[in-house]
């Protein structure tokens, strides 16, 4: 794995950056100076520590975006979690590609990536950061004496937090080292198969959503994670179970779905006038969203700062010769370097509000990946408030990730109704998708009419390759431009399904053996 800043259970307190994430507006624990034992005293001082855990997803470092990774030998930018999970989940798709030339970026979409590849290996590396993170918040909370009102639930907000990281771990390499807070720290973990670390999050998944001190929706602060965090992972479990452990496993996806949609969430349809109630949900106030945003990954342009998340998303999808106007996006700058596939915009049909791209001086076709101007753009996310104002600052975003959505909940339950489990309003739902974005419904619904509604809805928040694998469609079956590194497109090994375990991993844990293929 790659050396760590963090020395798994040494913490201190950092005095230079105050952290919004799960709006407990306080200084987040940064692993660098004291021993966890000597931090945790008192309620505060946990509650900077679990902040610590949540920011991992929100930015790179505990400085902000200027400060040093938390990672060593990682650009920060790059290597933060939610940019490593988007470079895995959508530029290996129709969905979209990167034009630079930094470093193997345009190997994810070309489908020819390596086990030495930089950004695979950045990713992981977060992915088991987070799990390492958690790991210790909860083996130091159970270990300490100090008691207090929300212990409890604090801890189980890590074991979901690490329930997290494990779902994309099991998503995109499969089998992987595991270790939960009764791993001894310092001993190189041993390798779980993908169906034995599936069987366990479905344990811990149920028994924290049955058992534990989370809250309802209705007790949750913004940004924490809740019971329906645990139902929406569950479910997405359940749904990608016949390509996880090859057993199908659909009626109990509907199950728990039909639980979650008894949480209090519905689709976000009131608008200030300015931006549609979609574009509402990806705009610097969307935490103004809590009727359909499940769980963010927050952003603040002054105190939370990053190079990825949302702020990767808007400044790289906005050019800066093309005729673009920046200020339309409220940032200061475009970065000129994310477009879709013509087979992608395809999929949009006149009078949907969510085909929200810029085509001026662009072309469809992708004549040349490095030309920014080739492939229509993305303008989704913006630093633009839903009465027309602007987030804090222009050179950092205020917009959240919207990381789990209800409208998401809503396609995975139709699909479950294809798949012969019973949702009960199921097509109903799908259909209210489809009206809020203008559209007609579908009385009779198809598979692939799901997998079309879920392109168009969830475009750029990193399901598209998950959904892609499920429904056959990821390496054969359908192809776009510049898949298999050819400009009209074709199939891609199918071992591809799952990204390789990282070589300098595996040579520093020789327990660990690669994924097939590779």
């Amino acid at each position: 794995m790659k050396t760590l800043k963090y020395i798994l259970g040494v913490l201190a307190v950092s005095a230079t950056l105050t952290s919004c994430v799960g709006d407990l507006n306080v200084t987040p624990i940064d692993p660098n100076y004291d021993t966890a034992d000597k931090v945790l005293v008192s309620e505060a001082s946990f509650e900077q520590f679990l902040a610590g855990v949540y920011l991992g997803f929100a930015t790179s470092g505990y400085y902000g975006a200027n400060g040093g990774a938390s990672i060593q030998g990682l650009d920060g930018g790059a290597s933060q979690y939610v940019r490593g999970l988007y470079h895995h989940s959508e530029l290996t798709t129709d969905e979209s590609v990167c034009g630079w030339n930094d470093q193997t970026i345009k190997n994810f979409h070309w489908g020819n990536w390596t086990t030495d590849d930089t950004f695979i290996y950045a990713f992981y590396s977060r992915i088991f950061m987070q799990v390492s993170m958690a790991n210790e918040f909860i083996r130091e909370a159970k270990a300490s004496e100090l008691n207090f009102a929300k212990k409890q639930e604090m801890i189980d907000e890590a074991r979901v937090l690490r329930a997290l990281a494990y779902y994309h771990a099991i998503d995109n390499f499969g089998n992987v080292p595991f270790a939960d807070e009764t791993a001894v720290v310092g001993v190189n973990p041993d390798q779980i198969s993908r169906a034995d670390l599936y069987a366990w999050l479905v344990d811990e998944l149920t028994d924290l959503i049955q058992n534990s001190a989370l809250p309802e929706k209705s007790g949750t602060a913004y940004g924490h994670v809740n019971k329906s965090v645990a139902k929406f992972l569950l479910a997405k479990l359940y749904l990608n179970a016949e390509v996880f452990v090859g057993t199908k496993a659909y009626d109990k996806c509907a199950s728990v779905l039909t639980d979650l949609m008894d949480d209090g969430y519905s689709l976000h349809t009131s608008s200030q006038g300015v931006y549609s109630a979609y574009q509402e949900l990806f705009l610097a106030d969307n935490n103004r969203c809590t009727d359909e945003i499940i769980f963010p990954i927050e952003q603040d342009g002054v105190n939370t700062t990053s190079y990825g998340v949302t702020n990767y998303l808007i400044f790289a999808s906005t050019g800066s010769t093309d005729g673009m106007n920046p200020d339309d996006l409220g940032i200061s700058s475009g970065w000129g370097g994310l477009r879709m596939t013509p087979e992608f915009y395809n999929k949009f049909g006149a009078g949907d509000d969510r085909a929200l791209f810029y085509t001026d001086n662009h072309t469809a076709d992708i004549d040349d990946i490095g030309e920014f101007s080739h492939g229509y753009a993305f303008m989704k996310f913006r630093n633009r408030t839903s009465d027309g104002g602007y987030g804090k600052e222009a050179g950092f975003v205020d917009t959240d990730f919207p990381m789990m959505r209800y409208a998401d909940v809503l396609l995975m339950a139709a699909e479950c109704q294809l798949r012969g489990a019973n949702v009960s309003g199921a097509i109903d739902g799908f259909n209210a998708v489809r009206a809020r974005a203008g559209l007609a419904p579908i009385s009779n619904p198809t598979l692939q009419n799901i997998l079309d509604e879920r392109a168009r809805e969830l475009y750029q928040e990193c399901w598209r390759r998950n959904d892609l694998i499920r429904f056959g469609q990821f390496t054969s079956g359908y192809n776009w431009q510049w898949k298999g590194n050819v400009k009209e497109g074709r199939d891609i090994d199918s071992y591809r399904v799952l990204f390789p375990i990282p070589d300098s991993d595996r040579q520093a844990n020789t327990k660990l053996v690669q994924n097939q293929g590779y």
